[in-house]
């Protein structure tokens, strides 16, 4: 079988030799004869695994110590909750620098909660990333959020906002474990599992002593930070396979020498991607801001649209899927996390070099 380079948002690509060595495993996990899947989520075999997966993330990010890790279900839209539920307190106003599609979709669900006030909003088009002087901070706020890395239009934060003593909240579920963030100017950083993290299924949130506790009785148990927390995040049946996954990918990622080592990749492939772009006489455009175009997601669109069809069929035939861009934007999208090789976008950058010149 012939593994092709798959170029999807998310759920993404895992590394190969993940996926090998869960396919190893499915049957008879570490010599025990049943499979990962099959074991009770209160067993020293997992609780193990959950430990480990948290130590090694913890490693990995330098999390501090005044920070605890926790994981959990429901994905993003959960957290879009969980976060105002969670650090409201006695306030009734969050702030939010709105800067793309999900950064969009936190305010609205936030707005059921409380005030809303939009600290920045670069719709509609969301090419860029305000500037520090440009953001309305209200001192009195509970929170600002904002998502570094906006994975459908492509935009990238290239600074963390100065909020003061507002603690920030970041979803960083596109640009996870790739490339370093400074958690302790966060108050909350929480991300996806199903881009750089492992399969769908699992949430990673790393949250500051201070903030948990705060949620009010009146909400239901499983969106209370504390529940997780005293739990070791146990309180309920985790999502096994995925946490298993998930401690799976964090050795991978240390095997390549770590976060730090990730980065410089994912530096060389964003450039390769951008360069093929830019070279191409308008025959491929990007139009977000250079200063802010994301690493992990790399949004295009042909000169001629009614070539579009053509692009991807002739792209799958020569192994390289999922380029379609999401149905808000159209056009294609190249999602390049730390689990894509060079090669493949390589790969991609020649091809897209070559139609050029057969459609230009």
């Amino acid at each position: 079988m012939q593994r092709i380079y798959n170029f999807a948002s998310g759920p993404a690509v895992l590394p190969e030799p993940v996926l090998q060595q869960a396919q190893a495993e499915l049957l008879d996990w570490q010599g025990r004869g049943y499979s990962v899947m099959e074991t009770s989520h209160r067993s020293p075999e997992f609780v193990e695994v959950m430990q480990s997966t948290e130590a090694l993330l913890r490693e990995l990010l330098h999390v501090p110590a005044n920070y605890k890790v926790l994981f959990m279900q429901g994905g993003g839209h959960q957290q879009f909750a969980m976060v105002p539920i969670n650090l409201l307190g006695a306030k009734f106003l969050a702030d939010y620098i709105v800067t793309g599609h999900w950064t969009k979709a936190a305010a609205e669900e936030a707005r059921r909660f409380c005030n809303v006030r939009e600290a920045a909003n670069t719709a509609p088009h969301f090419r860029h990333v305000p500037r520090q002087g440009e953001l309305k901070l209200d001192a009195d706020a509970a929170y600002a959020y904002y998502c570094p890395n906006e994975t459908i239009h492509g935009v990238e934060f290239d600074y963390v906002p100065d909020t003061g003593r507002v603690p920030l909240v970041a979803d960083v579920s596109s640009s996870f474990l790739s490339r370093l963030i400074d958690i302790a100017r966060h108050g909350i950083v929480y991300a996806c599992a199903q881009k750089n993290f492992g399969p769908a299924g699992l949430t990673a949130v790393v949250i500051r002593d201070d903030l948990i506790g705060h949620a009010s009785h009146r909400w239901p148990t499983m969106l209370d930070y504390k529940t997780y927390a005293d739990a070791q995040s146990m309180w309920n049946t985790p999502a096994t396979f995925s946490v298993y996954i998930a401690l799976l990918v964090l050795r991978w990622l240390k095997a390549q020498g770590g976060v730090e080592a990730i980065e410089r990749v994912n530096i060389d492939k964003a450039r390769l991607l951008y360069d093929t772009i830019d070279s191409s006489s308008g025959f491929y455009v990007n139009h977000v801001n250079p200063a802010h175009r994301s690493r992990m997601n790399v949004p295009f669109s042909l000169r001629d649209e009614r070539l579009n069809e053509t692009f991807l069929a002739q792209a799958a035939e020569r192994h390289m899927v999922q380029l379609k861009g999401h149905r808000a934007v159209g056009g294609m999208r190249a999602s390049i996390y730390n689990a894509m090789p060079l090669a493949g976008v390589q790969a991609l950058s020649q091809f897209m070099r070559e139609f050029a010149q057969r459609h230009g």
